[in-house]
């Protein structure tokens, strides 16, 4: 490996290290301030997606959680009323999540705000700038992670 390789894949691990760890802990501020952790965000997220309704284990395998684990998580979004759970009427044994109005409320409040902050950052570059950064987040998307998708455990 070249000298010039070895240190840029060094530069390279180093930025995006930073950069994740930023976003990590961006993102938990920003869901706490909604009165959310990462976690319950996503699980209102993984409801989102799926039409608002979901059986609680499908959630966990998505997360790559315990039932027992997402079983809290969904306890304590019940708790303040951001979902509700019911019995499948296909199968009696499986627990369906569901949003809530005020769980699909507040997932709204959030993507709205993410999205605000999405475009303050946006605005510290000129369009040229922009249009980098959606270049190289496009060809990491499909040099990266399409090329090389990451086995599930």
């Amino acid at each position: 490996m070249s000298a010039d390789l070895e240190q840029d894949m060094n530069q390279l691990w180093m930025l995006l290290f930073q950069i994740v760890a930023d976003m990590e802990k961006r993102l938990a501020a920003h869901y706490a301030a909604h009165g959310l952790t990462p976690q319950q965000f996503y699980v209102l997220k993984t409801l989102t997606e799926h039409g608002g309704t979901c059986p609680i284990g499908e959630i966990a395998r998505a997360h790559h959680l315990t039932n027992a684990t997402m079983t809290g998580l969904v306890n304590r979004l019940e708790a303040v009323g951001l979902v509700s759970r019911e019995r499948s009427e296909v199968d009696r044994r499986s627990v369906m999540v569901a949003l809530t109005e005020a769980g699909v409320s507040r997932f709204t409040e959030v993507q709205l705000d993410l999205l605000a902050q999405v475009k303050l950052v946006l605005t510290l570059l000129d369009e040229g700038g922009r249009h980098d950064l959606i270049y190289y987040a496009t060809r990491y998307i499909e040099d990266v992670v399409n090329r090389f998708p990451v086995a599930e455990i």
